[in-house]
């Protein structure tokens, strides 16, 4: 059989744990800063984890990655 190929876009952008969980940038980071309040760019800092629907999506077009 022939190998699948990972999504480049998803390689990029997407972590997985060891627990098998997707870690991913967090989302609205790049522009219009000015109209969010401080305490949503504070939260906004570093990555989060994605939920269990989407993850699912995620790992599919990463079929080599650790699963956990």
């Amino acid at each position: 059989m022939p190998k699948l190929k990972t999504k480049s876009s998803a390689k990029k952008r997407f972590r997985i744990t060891k627990s098998g969980k997707v870690k991913m940038p967090q989302a609205n980071k790049r522009h219009g800063m000015i109209k969010r309040t401080n305490s949503q760019i504070r939260k906004q800092r570093g990555t989060t984890i994605m939920s269990k629907q989407d993850s699912k999506i995620v790992k599919s077009y990463m079929p080599y990655s650790l699963r956990g």
